[in-house]
């Protein structure tokens, strides 16, 4: 799976972290790699921990999910 974050506003507005690996929804927690960004994070490099706080299977299979992402950056 690859993922976008976006910041929206504050000092890394207009700055995105990349996210890609394996995001199994029944692992407790699951890690997976910062492979880059933009802006502010140009060539960030790190990990990320997800967690799911909820599932909803039964009406929607929405999830709130809780990301943990540790970034270094130039």
């Amino acid at each position: 799976m690859a993922e976008n974050f976006a910041f929206v506003q504050g000092k890394y507005n207009g700055s995105t972290i990349t996210l890609m690996g394996r995001n199994s929804i029944f692992n407790k927690v699951r890690e997976l790699s910062v492979i880059g960004g933009s802006g502010v994070f140009r060539f960030a490099r790190g990990y990320a921990l997800a967690s799911t706080q909820s599932f909803n299977a039964s009406k929607s299979d929405d999830a709130i999910v809780e990301y943990n992402i540790y970034v270094l950056h130039y």
